[in-house]
């Protein structure tokens, strides 16, 4: 029986993950409707989504989820007037390109698509014929909010859209109970060749525990049955204000199959001193899937951005690579300067895109947070 269900796991049948940079069909996002996610700064947030929607839209296809017809009307009119959609086509109907911008009428309780959305699989090259599946994870707002059952269902709705088929990962305990896994997409970033980034501190500490019958080895056994992974680089900690504590989308990124941008802490009595310090000895130390040394490349923080007397988890590693382009967070700080010209240098086919994030953080999210990926098929 063992041996039957292996063969039926996503990597025994030819899948694996791509790595963001590879060429994707569409972004998926979902429009901002709760004020209570930026207490006191919610009004500029619809401008910066119209800003990211209209940079992503010149090189992708955008399925941008909103709650209802009258949220899609409030959408349209602030993405007509910030130039991401055309006056003419206002009357489009829902779930049709329209400038290619695609809406989506589900209600939704937050936007962090990264984590709430599914997994796109693509099959390896000599699987080609198989086409794209999805892993839809539980999703349980982080193991910290009460407000996500809206948000558990759009993993299986943006896999019915994208006509694809919906694996559900599970695990089975000492007691031979089945559960569902919860996993987020920010929790773990990946090269498309076989390697898995992801962080203990998000995964095995019993803080925000996501699934507690699972130790170290049955995430690396399900990171191989799912996403294809041989590899599996376990960094320390995540960064100060991380709600979600500890995604590795805040500390360190994939770039290309053997190199990462990683973040460090150049002030001594900051607070993200020690993690980042101890996060690059880990990345020193790790290896590929095919036993190589990792290039590093690292890029200094940006100076505490403080709300409310809290620090938000302001990082440079929150960018997004899309088909044409790069969106990358700035704060207005002198070190966004090193970020933008470093992402330059790696990613030269592509458009680097400042997007202010100085507001949009006080959600405790960034580009990478609000965005999926779904790869070509």
């Amino acid at each position: 029986m063992a041996g039957t269900r292996a063969k039926l796991l996503p990597a025994a049948q030819g899948y694996r993950m791509p790595a963001e940079w590879e060429l994707h069909e569409s972004t998926w996002l979902a429009w901002p409707h709760l004020r209570g996610d930026w207490p006191g700064k919610f009004e500029p947030i619809p401008w910066v989504y119209a800003e990211i929607v209209r940079n992503l839209a010149r090189h992708e296809r955008v399925d941008l989820i909103v709650n209802d017809a009258s949220w899609e009307k409030r959408a349209r009119n602030v993405l007509e007037k910030a130039g991401a959609l055309s006056d003419s086509l206002a009357d489009t109907p829902s779930d049709t390109p329209s400038d290619n911008v695609c809406f989506h009428h589900w209600r939704t309780d937050r936007v962090w698509t990264r984590d709430s959305g599914c997994i796109f699989l693509a099959p390896q090259a000599d699987h080609a014929d198989s086409g794209l599946l999805a892993l839809h994870f539980q999703f349980n707002a982080w193991a910290k909010y009460p407000n996500y059952k809206l948000d558990e269902k759009n993993g299986e709705r943006m896999a019915k859209a994208a006509g694809v088929r919906v694996v559900q990962p599970f695990v089975v305990d000492s007691f031979k109970d089945k559960h569902r896994v919860v996993l987020e997409g920010g929790s773990i970033d990946v090269n498309g060749c076989g390697t898995l980034l992801t962080t203990e501190e998000c995964l095995l500490s019993t803080t925000q525990q996501r699934n507690p019958p699972m130790d170290r080895a049955a995430y690396e056994q399900l990171f191989a049955d799912y996403f294809g992974a041989q590899s599996v680089i376990w960094l320390d900690s995540g960064i100060a204000g991380d709600d979600t504590h500890g995604h590795v989308d805040d500390i360190t990124r994939f770039v290309a199959p053997k190199t990462v941008v990683t973040m460090i802490e150049q002030n001594e009595r900051s607070e993200n001193y020690v993690a980042l310090h101890a996060n690059l000895g880990r990345l020193k130390n790790a290896r590929t899937q095919d036993g190589q040394k990792l290039e590093i490349v690292e890029i200094p923080m940006p100076r505490p951005v403080v709300f409310e007397g809290r620090q938000l988890p302001a990082s440079y590693a929150n960018f997004y690579v899309a088909n044409g382009a790069v969106l990358a967070p700035v704060f207005n700080d002198p070190n966004d300067r090193i970020a933008l010209n470093t992402l330059a240098e790696l990613f030269p086919a592509r458009e680097i895109v400042p997007i202010y994030s100085g507001d949009l953080i006080w959600g405790f999210g960034a580009l990478h947070c609000m965005t999926q990926q779904q790869p070509v098929r």
